[in-house]
């Protein structure tokens, strides 16, 4: 059967609703979902290079990994440099990332991260402002989402309602990469609504 990992979203924490709530699916046909950490106790440093190779390391086996937003990102990328994961469902991916993030923060604002070195930012796993050093943006810009081509079989649920993460951007990835289902929800980028139809989703998919 293999292991099963969740990948929380950015600014988010194992306890994320989505997590617990496939944790609680999944147990109920004898899956024990890991849900690591990818904060490690300092948020404050957090690149998309130090999240691929936590989660790398951690993998003793064949394993499906279930990745959130920017989650999702990690497990393609980890999934692009491990043949240990056999399979990937993601949910809300955070394909084309900087492109829709990096004009919400501003021009002003994006050229005081640069200048200081720090963003604030809500982390709702914390419930409070948290600094975030440049290099995130800098690391991120290493990877480019065309690069991502193994092919191995891809789930993406994604909500029409997402004004997060565009369902656009899961649409570009799934269509020149054959290998991938995408599956639009009547959602948003929360997906509170749609957990059970998530879970019954990923059941079917993973053949549980």
């Amino acid at each position: 059967m293999g292991d099963y990992i969740y990948l929380h979203g950015f600014a988010s924490s194992p306890q994320s609703y989505k997590g617990q709530c496939l944790h609680s699916h999944l147990e109920t046909v004898g899956i024990d979902l890991r849900l690591p950490d990818l904060n490690q106790g300092d948020f404050n440093h957090l690149t998309l290079t130090r999240q691929i190779n936590q989660i790398t390391q951690q993998l003793q086996g064949p394993t499906t990994l279930i990745g959130s937003s920017l989650g999702g990102l990690v497990a393609a990328w980890v999934a692009e440099q491990s043949a240990a994961i056999e399979r990937l469902v993601l949910l809300a991916p955070a394909f084309d990332f900087l492109q829709q993030w990096l004009p919400r923060l501003g021009q002003t604002q994006l050229q005081q991260w640069q200048s200081t070195g720090w963003l604030s930012v809500y982390h709702y796993g914390l419930k409070a402002q948290q600094r975030l050093h440049y290099d995130f943006l800098t690391d991120a810009q290493r990877y480019a989402d065309h690069q991502l081509q193994r092919s191995l079989p891809t789930l993406i649920l994604h909500g029409t309602q997402d004004d997060v993460i565009a369902l656009d951007a899961s649409q570009r990835y799934a269509q020149t990469r054959p290998w991938v289902t995408l599956h639009p929800l009547d959602t948003d980028h929360g997906m509170a609504n749609a957990m059970g139809e998530i879970a019954d989703a990923v059941a079917d998919f993973c053949h549980l």
